[in-house]
């Protein structure tokens, strides 16, 4: 199929759900992002800072760039200037860093509290509640203004298991509505779970993801090759 109609059948399967799509465009080319949003798409996730930056002066400027890879503080200038979410936050150094350069650019950044969830050492990300719960108790947190909290995002372990990939997404859930009850019961924005890919978005709709984070089942394999170059 297209990527238009990749994207179609996506969109249908999310009808009447409260879950969205983010296109994950890392080393596909620019071409094939306009196919993309031509088709409708308007999130896209990039993993990497300098690919996102090289690929956003060349698209429609209402797109809404989610940075989904683990992100060092040095290249956070990169993107501040434009970056709608910053999903992999994992801890208050990235957080000082973001504050520090939102502030530069007059903007406010969003961000999501990324949980280690995972069953894979390689995997990034927070791996207890309280580890979040120091971030969010610290002053130095309560003292930013130029970034906001606005969920929690995962990866989960690449298995064929569905009931571990239930477990991991009923994990990252429970982080979500302890975290609103505790820090964000006030806070309208505080309302995204961010999981599920390719090849377990459906598990993750059905256990309550609200953005769906999916590339080869809309852009084919990756080519590294071209993303090398």
């Amino acid at each position: 199929m297209s990527i238009a109609e990749n994207i179609h059948h996506l969109e249908a399967q999310l009808q009447g759900t409260n879950c969205r799509l983010v296109a994950v465009t890392k080393t596909h080319p620019v071409e094939l992002l306009r196919e993309a949003y031509e088709a409708g798409a308007r999130l896209f996730g990039e993993n990497k800072v300098q690919e996102m930056a090289a690929k956003q002066p060349e698209l429609p400027a209402d797109i809404e760039w989610h940075l989904i890879g683990h992100l060092q503080t040095n290249k956070v200038k990169y993107i501040a200037p434009f970056v709608h979410t910053i999903q992999s936050v994992d801890s208050l150094k990235l957080l000082q860093e973001i504050e520090k350069q939102g502030a530069k650019n007059d903007r406010i950044i969003n961000c999501f509290l990324q949980f280690h969830i995972a069953d894979e050492e390689t995997k990034t990300g927070l791996f207890s509640l309280p580890e979040a719960e120091e971030i969010l108790q610290s002053e130095a947190y309560r003292a930013m203004h130029h970034l906001r909290i606005t969920g929690v995002m995962g990866i989960a372990t690449n298995t064929d298991d569905e009931a571990q990939l239930r477990r991991e997404f009923q994990e990252l859930r429970g982080y979500f509505e302890k975290l609103k009850a505790s820090y964000f019961a006030d806070a309208e924005t505080f309302r995204e779970i961010s999981m599920g890919m390719s090849a377990d978005y459906r598990l993750a709709i059905e256990e309550g993801s609200t953005l769906i984070r999916v590339g080869s089942a809309i852009f084919g394999h990756r080519n590294y090759a071209t993303a090398a170059s």
